[in-house]
């Protein structure tokens, strides 16, 4: 695989000689200031390819021409966005960008209850409270008929555990929650989030499918025609979370999607992490399941708790078999190269880091941590290559 590194543009702390430093050939990033529904600019792309190449690496893969909330929902000045998707799309494909990961979630990205879960280790990891998130959900946001969504029980829980938060936990919940992401169309409050939460009233599963679909068939052919790859990544968590709709948590998820846009350039961001959040996926049998269409891999764990909640663990110890899944990867790379594609090689990047050392201390993106992820890459860079050496017949 083709070891790629996130990047977050000029005024990401962790620097591109940082990701040249961790052994990364590649990066992923995007215009993050432009993330507002317009067409990306060429020279703004090529400024940007510039950049990068002159530090010795070369831009791989664009993590996200983001895909706004009236394309998802069809309302709006939806055909106007949609049309200047395809315009960027074919922007970056003609700077040489071929892969190209979006998501379709409603709303959110992906949520957290808390960016800084103290491990036992002493480093910190992101983590979901399921008790925290029904605690803000039903009884802070007062979501409309959100008790619908929990049991007695965890309503019983949810509100004991807000009788026992300080204002200030109160008011980093809901900041984590619903307004700190980078690369949103805006930000929001409690009330305006309420708002759009009203919106996807109407709209359901079902609804928001079709519309992934309509938009889809729209962008591939572009795509197609610049020899880009688009892969959408998953629903994270890969559950239903404030009572949104969601289209890509399950293998299930990727069936019906792959059935109703057969095209090749239409693929999947194999997240394990995000995938991995609903432990009745079995990532493995998806990486072997879907080979041919993945087109992007992030790499992270996740470890579950009994009552839904989950943490990100380290990137060889959580739930998921890592190396089951980066095996099955390396074969469908040897597959594609047999078989001649242009696309043999299928880039990675380690994801979500712990805050580690030096790091704390840092202002930096939750989970893009530079230590953390150089660690991950490191390990995952080890797995890589004994089943290499386990494949050349090295070793035995």
């Amino acid at each position: 695989m083709l070891q790629t590194w996130r990047w977050f543009g000029p005024d990401d702390v962790v620097t591109l000689e940082n990701a040249k430093q961790a052994g990364a050939a590649g990066i992923v990033t995007a215009l993050h200031h432009l993330n507002t529904g317009g067409s990306w600019p060429v020279d703004e792309i090529q400024e940007r390819r510039r950049q990068i190449q002159a530090a010795g690496l070369e831009w791989t893969v664009v993590e996200s021409i983001g895909v706004g909330e009236e394309i998802k929902t069809r309302t709006g000045k939806f055909r106007e966005k949609i049309d200047n998707y395809k315009t960027s799309i074919r922007a970056v494909g003609k700077a040489g960008v071929k892969v190209a990961c979006y998501n379709f979630m409603a709303i959110t990205d992906w949520s957290r209850t808390s960016l800084m879960y103290r491990l036992p280790s002493g480093g910190y990891a992101l983590r979901y409270d399921s008790v925290d998130f029904a605690a803000y959900d039903l009884f802070i946001l007062k979501r409309k008929n959100a008790e619908a969504d929990y049991s007695p029980e965890r309503v019983t829980q949810a509100e004991a555990r807000l009788k026992r938060m300080p204002e200030s936990e109160i008011e980093t919940l809901e900041k984590v929650l619903i307004d700190w992401l980078p690369a949103r169309d805006f930000a929001y409050d409690r009330a305006s989030f309420k708002r759009m939460l009203e919106f996807y009233d109407e709209i359901g599963p079902e609804d928001l499918r079709a519309n992934l679909v309509a938009f889809l068939r729209e962008i591939t052919p572009v795509a197609e025609e610049e020899g880009v790859r688009l892969c959408i990544h998953p629903d994270d968590p890969a559950f239903p979370i404030f009572g949104l709709p969601r289209v890509m948590s399950t293998a299930e998820d990727v069936r019906a999607l792959f059935d109703a846009v057969p095209e090749t350039a239409c693929g999947l961001t194999l997240c394990t992490g995000s995938f991995g959040s609903n432990p009745k996926n079995d990532l493995v049998a998806m990486a072997k399941e879907f080979a041919s269409r993945i087109h992007f891999v992030h790499l992270r764990n996740t470890r579950h708790e009994a009552d839904g909640s989950f943490y990100e663990a380290e990137h060889l110890s959580g739930d998921t078999d890592l190396i089951g899944v980066t095996a099955a990867i390396m074969a469908e790379e040897e597959r594609r190269a047999a078989a001649g594609r242009g696309d043999a090689q299928i880039p990675m990047r380690p994801d979500h880091g712990h805050l580690l050392g030096s790091d704390v201390d840092r202002k930096m993106n939750p989970g893009y941590s530079f230590v953390g992820r150089l660690k991950g890459l490191a390990e995952l860079r080890g797995v890589m290559q004994t089943i290499e050496a386990f494949r050349s017949g090295r070793i035995s």
